[in-house]
């Protein structure tokens, strides 16, 4: 129940940033309002700021979430200029509902995934076919996010699902409704081991990589962005170009992610 508790309690301060952004008064303002997955964080806050300070442009507003979440705010009017999901399936379930300018969608980045624990953890644990993730646990719980609808935690499935693990380990799981939220249950030690991006694993010094997921586990984790189908400002695109250009590679590499840079049609 504890955990529960907690979850619920860290979903509801990530939630409270787009809460932030759907207010009447702002669907008027000129102001780049931006949905992000919530694992781009730190790369995109640093992208955004250098952009601020090459272009004199007001700083943009960047709402961080699941990437499911996002998609939903989208539908249900939320005055977004760009989104940014952590998976193609909520891109496509964005472009299905008519949301976003398909000419303007690219898959910008990749990533990994991997299992984490408290930085001072002794567990040991290879990914490989057979993993036995309940006996490194014991009593304690495997965070990630929702395994049905976050993107996280849909890879982090896929993934012991295909080691065949999965079946062991399903009942012992403390779902998140984002990435970061699963990543601090890890972080604050209310959790042993989790499943995250090894992007989010490097932004948070409480936590280390015990094991990075083969490749071949999971689909391709990979980052599109697009500018929303109702978006009138002129800064999306310029924003979105500049996220595709060398200034703003520096800061996604620095934090771990692949750029890819490949525009929808060659995705």
């Amino acid at each position: 129940m504890t955990t529960r508790r907690n979850v619920l309690g860290l979903a509801a301060a990530f939630l409270l940033g787009m809460a932030t952004v759907s207010g009447p008064a702002q669907a008027q303002s000129k102001e780049l309002v931006i949905f992000a997955a919530a694992s781009l964080k730190n790369a995109l806050d640093e992208a955004a700021a250098n952009w601020v300070k090459e272009s004199g442009k007001p700083a943009p507003k960047i709402s961080y979430a699941a990437s499911n979440a996002l998609a939903k705010q989208i539908e249900q009017g939320a005055p977004a200029d760009i989104f940014m999901s952590a998976d193609l399936d909520w891109m496509d379930y964005a472009a299905s509902k008519n949301l976003i300018k398909p000419d303007t969608r690219v898959s910008l980045l990749a990533n990994r995934i991997a299992l984490i624990a408290t930085k001072d953890s002794a567990a040991k644990v290879e990914l490989k076919p057979g993993v036995d993730l309940a006996t490194v646990l014991g009593s304690g719980r495997l965070a990630m996010g929702n395994v049905d609808s976050v993107p996280a935690g849909k890879y982090g499935k896929a993934a012991l699902e295909k080691l065949g693990g999965w079946d062991k380990i399903k009942d012992k799981v403390a779902q998140a409704d984002n990435v970061r939220a699963a990543l601090l249950l890890v972080s604050r030690g209310e959790a042993p081991l989790g499943i995250v991006y090894t992007t989010d694993a490097a932004a948070d010094p409480q936590v280390k990589v015990v094991a990075t997921f083969p490749e071949d586990s999971h689909p391709p984790i990979i980052y599109p962005v697009a500018v929303t189908k109702d978006s009138g400002n002129a800064d999306a695109q310029t924003f979105l170009t500049y996220l595709r250009g060398p200034a703003a590679k520096g800061a996604f590499e620095k934090q771990g992610f692949t750029v890819l840079n490949k525009a929808a049609s060659s995705s």
